[in-house]
């Protein structure tokens, strides 16, 4: 690897992937069978599903209800696209990662179908390979092993706040896009753009140099 080589991870939903009516759908459909309202789930972006079950409806079965929204979701594939950036990025010679709180089927089910093929990432780190998911660094830091970069030179993409906590965290810097979180929420990040299309038109530049 170049000493100059910049290596991106890159969150999955929201800032590669519109899954919106994909998760609204299954995650409603989820809490109704609870009786639950579905906000507080929708609402915690970027973190994993069982995180969310965890937080916000401890009494149930965890894990077999991690397991059964997972299910869920991965059957929802209507409406998931590709955001703009990600085919760019995809036919590009960019070194880059996947870093996502979905598990390993889910992430395959939606890169699929956004038709990004799941082999041109170096790796993709899932909610199955971590013990802690976003906000803890794990997962970046996982990513940047894999992929055996200092994680002072990997730049993070994020789209919720909980993502760029992570990034910050796991000492890298953090591009946020706002394609799913109001601007004030993500402001903590290193810079702040609208979506990965304009970040790899307009900052390529900024983000080689922060990442020297």
């Amino acid at each position: 690897m170049d000493d100059n080589e910049l290596v991106l991870l890159v969150d999955m939903d929201g800032t590669l992937v519109d899954s919106d009516e994909a998760q609204v759908r299954s995650w409603t459909a989820w809490a109704a069978g609870h009786r639950l309202n579905p906000g507080p789930f929708l609402d915690a972006q970027g973190r994993t599903a069982r995180d969310k079950i965890t937080e916000f409806a401890p009494w149930l079965d965890v894990e077999s209800e991690t397991r059964r929204i997972a299910a869920m979701e991965a059957e929802e594939r209507s409406g998931v696209r590709a955001l703009p950036g990600a085919l760019d990025l995809w036919r590009s010679n960019q070194r880059f990662a996947v870093v996502t709180s979905a598990d390993e089927k889910l992430a395959r089910v939606r890169l699929d179908a956004a038709g990004l093929d799941v082999r041109r990432p170096e790796t993709i780190v899932t909610a199955d390979d971590v013990t802690k998911g976003k906000p803890d660094p794990e997962p970046y830091l996982l990513a940047a092993r894999r992929l055996g970069v200092d994680p002072a030179r990997c730049t993070v993409v994020e789209d919720a706040p909980a993502g760029v906590e992570a990034g910050l965290a796991a000492g890298m810097e953090v591009v946020a896009l706002t394609t799913t979180a109001h601007e004030r929420d993500v402001a903590f990040a290193h810079i702040v753009v609208r979506t990965l299309d304009e970040l790899l038109l307009t900052h390529s530049d900024t983000i080689r140099k922060v990442a020297l």
